[in-house]
Formats: C-alpha cells, sequence, structure tokens
C-alpha cells in the first residue's frame, strides 16, 4: 500500500534560494514540454512521447545553463507530469467529462518538484537534496516503509515541506463487530446511524468576516507594493488556517471511525454536481463542509487497518423510510422524518444514515 508522509523542512536563505532556482527550472521545462507537445500536433498531427522529451533535456540544458539549478531526475519527472497530465484529459475526452486541456504554469502556480529514485538522503534531522543542501527536518512522526520517491513542495505562505511516498505493508486492527451509515449534511457535519451527531463546526463562516477585512484592506493597495504583499500574505494566513481546521477535524473524525467500526458506509456524493446544479444557493456552504475530505481520509486509513469503507448510491436515502422502506418525500426545510405507513418517527439525518448503512451491507451481501 502507498502512503504520504508530509514533514516539515526549515531551509536556510540560501538554500530556499536554491529551491526557488530548482522549482523555476522545473517550470520553465513543463512550459516547455507542453508546448513542444502542442506545436507538434497542431502543425505537424504528430504525438511526442514522454521518451522524446526526456531526449530533449540535454540539448535545452546546454541552450539554458540555468536548468543545471535542478536535479536532472527532477527534470525528468517534469515530462512525466505533463505526459500524466495529457493522459488525463484524454480520459475525459473519452469519458465525456469536461476536458481540461493542460495548461501552461505561470510563476507562482508550479509549486513542487519530485526526485523519483535518488538525489536525497535523510540522515537524523536533516534532508540531502542535491542542487540544495543538507536541510532541516521535523520528522514529527516515525517514517515508516520502503521510500520511493520524495516531492519537495511550497505552500502559499512560502513554507516548504518534504513529502516520501513510501510502500508499506497493511496493519489490520483486531476486528470489530460494530458497523456505521454516515449522512453528511449541512445541519450537521455528520450524523451516524448509531444517533450521534457531529456539528458542523462552519470553519469559513467563522472567519468570513476576517477574511473581507483583510480582502478590503488588500484591495486599497498598488499591486507590486511592499504594502500589497504584506496584506497578500494575511489572506493567504486566513485560507490557509481555514484548511489546517478541516483537515483536524477530517484526520480525527476518520480515525474514530476507523478504530470503532468494521465497516464504515458513506453516500457516492457528486459534490460538484450539487454544487452547480442541484444547490448553487448552498455553494459556499457545501464546499466549507469539505465531505469528500472525511471519505478520502476514512479510505485510506480503513484499507491501512483492514477495515471496510463502503460507498452507495445516495439516491433516495433521504426520502425512503428506514423502517418499512415506503418513500415519504419531504423538502430541505423538514428535519423530522414521519412515516404515514409504519408510524416510525426520527430525525430526518439519523433516517438518512440508516438506508445508508443498510445499502452498504446489502452491496456486501451482508444482512442489515
Amino acid at each position: 500500500m502507498r502512503l504520504t508522509y508530509k514533514y516539515r523542512l526549515f531551509p536556510t536563505a540560501a538554500q530556499r534560494t536554491a529551491m526557488r532556482r530548482s522549482l523555476d527550472a522545473c517550470r520553465w521545462v513543463y512550459n516547455k514540454v507542453l508546448e513542444t507537445r502542442k506545436e507538434a500536433w497542431e502543425q505537424r498531427q504528430e504525438s511526442v512521447s514522454r521518451y522524446d522529451t526526456i531526449k530533449m533535456l540535454p540539448g535545452w540544458k546546454q541552450d539554458h545553463p540555468f536548468l543545471n539549478d535542478a536535479f536532472s531526475q527532477c527534470l525528468q519527472e517534469v515530462c512525466t507530469r505533463v505526459d500524466l497530465a495529457f493522459k488525463a484529459f484524454f480520459r475525459r475526452v473519452k469519458a465525456g467529462e469536461k476536458p481540461g486541456y493542460p495548461r501552461f504554469k505561470g510563476a507562482g502556480w508550479y509549486k513542487s518538484f519530485t526526485y523519483p529514485q535518488n538525489g536525497f538522503r535523510l540522515d537524523g534531522d536533516r534532508l540531502y537534496l542535491s542542487k540544495i543542501g543538507d536541510v532541516r527536518i521535523v520528522l514529527h512522526r516515525p517514517l515508516e516503509g520502503e521510500v520511493k520517491t520524495l516531492t519537495v513542495k511550497q505552500d502559499t505562505l512560502g513554507n516548504w515541506y518534504a513529502c516520501f511516498s513510501v510502500e508499506i505493508e497493511l496493519d489490520p486492527l483486531p476486528p470489530s463487530p460494530h458497523v456505521v451509515g454516515i449522512d453528511l449534511g449541512l445541519a450537521h457535519f455528520a450524523t451516524l446511524s448509531t444517533g450521534e451527531q457531529v456539528p458542523n463546526p462552519r470553519f469559513f463562516r467563522q472567519d468570513e468576516r476576517a477574511l473581507a477585512k483583510a480582502q478590503r484592506r488588500l484591495s486599497r493597495c498598488d499591486k507590486g507594493t511592499a504594502e500589497y504583499r504584506k496584506h497578500q500574505r494575511v489572506i493567504q494566513h486566513i485560507h490557509q488556517r481555514i484548511a489546517n481546521r478541516r483537515k483536524d477535524l477530517a484526520h480525527k473524525l476518520s480515525r474514530r471511525l476507523v478504530d470503532e467500526f468494521q465497516i464504515v458506509v458513506f453516500e457516492d456524493l457528486d459534490i460538484r454536481d450539487m454544487q452547480e446544479n442541484g444547490y448553487r444557493s448552498l455553494h459556499k456552504s457545501i464546499g466549507d463542509a469539505a465531505w469528500n475530505q472525511l471519505v478520502q481520509y476514512t479510505r485510506y486509513k480503513a484499507e491501512k487497518a483492514g477495515r471496510e469503507c463502503v460507498l452507495v448510491n445516495p439516491r433516495g436515502t433521504t426520502q425512503e423510510c428506514s423502517n418499512c422502506g415506503e418513500v415519504v418525500p419531504k423538502n430541505l426545510s423538514t428535519r423530522v422524518h414521519e412515516c404515514p405507513h409504519c408510524d416510525c418517527v426520527l430525525d430526518r439525518d439519523l433516517n438518512a444514515s440508516l438506508n445508508v448503512l443498510a445499502r452498504g451491507l446489502a452491496s456486501m451481501g451482508l444482512d442489515p
């Protein structure tokens, strides 16, 4: 199983400069590879492969000496990134989805470079990076498994991180007799089929006023000035704080779910479709909830622990009666499920979570 371990880096001023130069070299190669493949098809209807672009790197290095600021294998990995971007583009075209042609990367839009095989070495609290040097790293937890690749990335605040992709063995937890279905919503972030309800923290709403104030101050500054960059950093800090709080909630809740339950069942929600078509008035609130983050974290933790995380079709889970199966229509404002067929009275979200659990168990061939 593949996992990623992320650690904070604390480079010196000279190392930061070297990392930015390496990043700029990789960004140049990304744009050059994209330009080469785009022009080859538009002008000659030729397909340029990943290996073809890798063979072009030595010539580009001779013409542009600044490319030597980056480790050679990091530049080769850039060619792989462009190739994967094109493969994803063609896959979406065949599937009839919105294609999204690969884009050129402007300054500030290319955030990471990857060491695919070697060029790095971890020694205690120091991480050696080729072309950069020994960078101080904080190992806040042990690095387990066989390291496959290392990605060095920068966030919007200028902080640097080392992301180790490792191959690990599964570490199963003792079997649990408990199962749970989870209904994700806005009134409550999550309602468990056990009856527990997790409050919706609405992290973006908490900082919305501070964010609006910071954005008004930014709008009064001239672009490119020190004052503009200062207020821009304040806005970036607020957004990162919101994102960190969401991650913290998702990690803690997913950890508890995997530890307590053998089978965890979620609705397979199409968040983008809900925001764009179904619930446009709730676009901001749905994005603030970040339900997919919880599902994603629970799935990989469950796989590592030998648990089951199941996704089911969400259609009708709120309308069906969890007791008798009859359809009881209700709108968003109706918070209580009252079935006229079997006199079942439940909280709307609890009823949905029971239906989610039943569908999940049925999909696995188990009795509710």
